[in-house]
């Protein structure tokens, strides 16, 4: 779970409102009166409402690619609304939707064309499971219901997304959930055997029953897992040979996270579909979508009356107004280019930073998404657990990386990691004080266990 410090108001107050807001993953023993209220941003910057500003290591929640206050896309919104302020997909078109698919069918892989467009990323996934069965049964195959992810990934909250997701603890409050998922271990789990894993799965399935395979380039849960060489074209052959479809779910790792527009592409692997979100927008209004191949496409068109789905306000005027000048920004400002010139640089300071401190575990990532993983233990070896576990790494760690003035993820959906994800526009220095910060944090949690005298 995500976990950050208290902090105190003028007087001790609380910000009004606490009481009437329903917080997303915050836990209940936190006190929401002393939690973080950011009021504005500008660059790689945040403020709270005590005027102290913030790194904001994780872009929002890897979503502002172009950084924080750009005018551009506040005035691409405004400009569109005094125009069309919104009308719907729904046996309608309008110009902003139609130009935003067309300006992605010129960036996906291969033959990745057709956009449908929802609102987040939980809906983009929910798209993709409803796009996947209808698919097989345009195609003659309606017995193929089945999904393959991996465990500990995360893909949404929405009933679909929640069953693709391979984390228990998420699902459980909410079981039954639907039925026809499968999870199998993720590269970390089983670096050599993950994608025979996926094999066994759809063998196992049997194969007839299977509709999709569902993957993130990089898995995010778990902190940053890289996947081995050939292992997204070992799946990719396994997909094929089966008949499955292959899902890149690039909800965090599109339009330039990994240095390329669906991160897809670093491993030259083109699959049947991409879900995204985020960063299409850089968050400045919310959308998501899928991008399907011309072979999906194709069988729908002509073997479906119509694809049964819809959102009020999926491919919403305003929405795509502002995607369609964000990525015009990272277009204009070669934020891909400055991803791919500077991932080594960050990955060097943080594994620099990282070897003055035996509480290290590891250091992986690619492009402007990384992450330190940790050991949850004392000095002598005695495992972190409850509360002490909870004492050393969701208060002293967290609040130490807060007040040094870094916003990034702790995150301990499996081993505990720091997750850092800044925006695509941050410069060395940027990258720099974030490992400044972190390795002063682990100086103070280390002195603490026992690590240093």
């Amino acid at each position: 779970m995500d976990v950050m410090p208290g902090v105190e108001r003028g007087n001790g107050g609380i910000a009004p409102g606490v009481e009437n807001l329903l917080l997303h993953f915050t836990p209940f023993e936190d006190d929401w009166g002393k939690l973080p209220v950011i009021v504005s941003g500008e660059g790689c910057y945040v403020k709270d409402d005590r005027g102290r500003s913030y790194i904001d290591g994780l872009a929002g929640l890897f979503t502002t690619q172009v950084g924080h206050g750009r005018g551009e896309l506040a005035e691409a919104a405004a400009r569109q609304m005094r125009e069309l302020s919104f009308f719907p997909n729904w046996s309608f078109q309008h110009p902003r939707s139609l130009e935003l698919a067309a300006r992605l069918a010129g960036l996906a892989p291969g033959d990745l064309a057709t956009t449908f467009f929802v609102n987040s990323g939980s809906e983009a996934v929910e798209t993709v499971i409803k796009l996947a069965r209808q698919y097989h049964r345009a195609n003659g195959e309606p017995g193929r219901y089945k999904f393959i992810s991996r465990k500990v990934a995360y893909h949404g909250t929405t009933m679909g997304a929640l069953s693709v997701t391979g984390l228990p603890a998420f699902k459980a409050p909410f079981e039954p959930l639907p039925g026809g998922f499968v999870h199998v271990p993720n590269t970390q789990q089983d670096p050599e055997g993950a994608a025979d894993a996926i094999e066994e799965a759809i063998e196992f399935g049997p194969p007839e029953c299977v509709a999709a395979v569902i993957l993130e380039p990089v898995q995010n849960a778990g902190g940053c897992l890289v996947p081995p060489e050939g292992y997204w074209q070992r799946v990719r052959e396994i997909c094929d040979k089966y008949g499955v479809l292959l899902v890149s779910d690039a909800v965090i790792c599109a339009f330039g996270r990994l240095g390329e527009w669906f991160g897809i592409e670093r491993f030259g692997v083109v699959p049947d579909m991409i879900s995204f979100a985020k960063g299409i927008t850089s968050g400045y209004l919310p959308m998501g979508g899928v991008v399907v191949s011309e072979r999906v496409r194709k069988a729908l068109q002509q073997n479906a009356p119509m694809f049964f789905h819809g959102s009020t306000f999926g491919g919403h005027p305003a929405s795509a107004a502002v995607a369609l000048e964000n990525l015009a920004i990272i277009e204009r400002e070669g934020l891909l280019e400055n991803v791919h010139n500077l991932e080594g640089y960050f990955g060097e300071e943080l594994s620099r930073m990282a070897e003055g401190h035996p509480i290290v575990a590891d250091v992986r990532g690619m492009g402007f998404f990384w992450a330190v993983e940790v050991r949850p233990e004392k000095a002598d070896g005695t495992p972190l657990e409850g509360d002490e576990y909870r004492k050393y790494f969701k208060g002293v760690l967290s609040r130490k990386l807060f007040e040094g003035g870094l916003i990034c993820r702790f995150d301990d959906k499996d081993e505990p990691v720091i997750q850092y994800s800044p925006a695509l526009v941050a410069d060395r220095e940027v990258l720099s004080k974030i490992a400044e910060i972190t390795d002063s944090a682990l100086t103070e949690l280390e002195r603490q266990l026992g690590y240093r005298g």
